[in-house]
């Protein structure tokens, strides 16, 4: 239940509350909102009804991502970048860190674009394990020395617990890959952590199981979260490698205050649908976007037949650039 407080009562209201319920109900304060888990209006005192602008008992699962609780967008702030609300946040660069020479080159291009975020994968959870799973701490030091040069962020995938700390040493952004969307040990560390997560959507994850994974995150005390819609699997994909579900772009800023990123990469598969697709999410609303570049795809260490050259790459950025201004000036 979320309990909409009348303002010049806020303050006073939510610490009787807290001294009511806090013994043995999980209790969580947003300004004049306090949400309090398995209660019923009855449950409140009559003084406690009478500072009520608003009782809410129809409540999601997630109640900390929404926006009955927290209704005004959530806005990251790290070194180099400002991500949510109405800013548009592009991150870029190789699937892979495969040199520091490479990975530095490729923020060159980020950069050079637009790019405040450099992503890059030290640890590679891939399909096969007989395929290239990354440089490790090697890869990391190479991606902080090429962000820290061109004044970049930098995002990179953590896979599991152990990683966690030494992943926060490098990055500015916790990435949470779509294998490990509900890989609960791990969304609770990062949630102990304070730095950003950047949440990916599951393959076959729907838009309720994302949100119930952030909370897992918000339950630790961290919401600095952010979301990546990054395709699903269906039926179908026989074209491109996942299916991007556009769709849930609107109806997460709908439902929840945390940002949302579109996945144009992974959701494509094949370099020809990258662009198309980015500008399908920057048109329904995306936050920002997340895409793969390499200068020479055909010999990338990973996922090269999706990575887009620097001049595809520059051309999207235009393009992503045209149309987030085009939603922009009908505000």
């Amino acid at each position: 239940m979320i309990i909409v407080l009348k303002a010049e009562q806020a303050a006073p209201t939510i610490e009787a509350l807290k001294q009511h319920f806090g013994s043995d109900h999980d209790i969580f304060v947003h300004n004049n909102r306090i949400a309090i888990q398995n209660i019923t209006p009855d449950d409140l005192t009559p003084t406690e009804q009478a500072a009520a602008e608003e009782i809410i008992t129809k409540v999601p699962a997630a109640v900390q991502a929404s926006r009955l609780f927290h209704p005004e967008d959530t806005i990251i702030k790290t070194p180099h970048s400002t991500i949510g609300g109405d800013n548009f946040t592009l991150m870029a660069g190789p699937c892979s860190v495969e040199s520091a020479e490479h990975v530095l080159k490729m923020a060159k291009v980020a950069k050079n674009a637009g790019a405040t975020v450099l992503r890059g994968g030290a640890f590679k959870p891939r399909t096969s394990p007989y395929s290239f799973q990354g440089l490790g701490k090697a890869g990391l030091i190479a991606l902080r020395k090429a962000a820290d040069q061109l004044a970049l962020d930098v995002v990179t995938e953590v896979m599991d617990v152990e990683q966690v700390p030494l992943v926060e040493k490098y990055t500015d952004i916790f990435q949470i890959g779509a294998r490990n969307m509900q890989n609960f040990s791990l969304l609770k560390a990062v949630g102990k952590n304070r730095k950003p997560v950047m949440l990916k959507r599951g393959m076959s994850a729907t838009v309720d199981d994302v949100l119930n994974a952030t909370e897992y995150i918000a339950a630790g005390g961290n919401h600095q979260i952010m979301i990546v819609e990054r395709g699903i699997r269906t039926f179908d994909n026989k074209y491109t490698r996942n299916t991007f579900d556009v769709g849930a772009i609107p109806v997460l800023h709908k439902l929840t205050h945390y940002p949302v990123i579109a996945d144009p990469s992974h959701a494509a598969g094949h370099t020809e649908f990258v662009t198309p697709l980015a500008l399908a999410g920057v048109a329904a609303g995306a936050d920002g976007l997340i895409v793969e570049i390499h200068d020479d795809p055909a010999h990338a260490f990973s996922d090269g037949a999706q990575a887009l050259r620097p001049d595809e790459f520059n051309e999207m950025v235009t393009k992503a650039n045209t149309v987030h201004q085009a939603l922009q000036s009908t505000k």
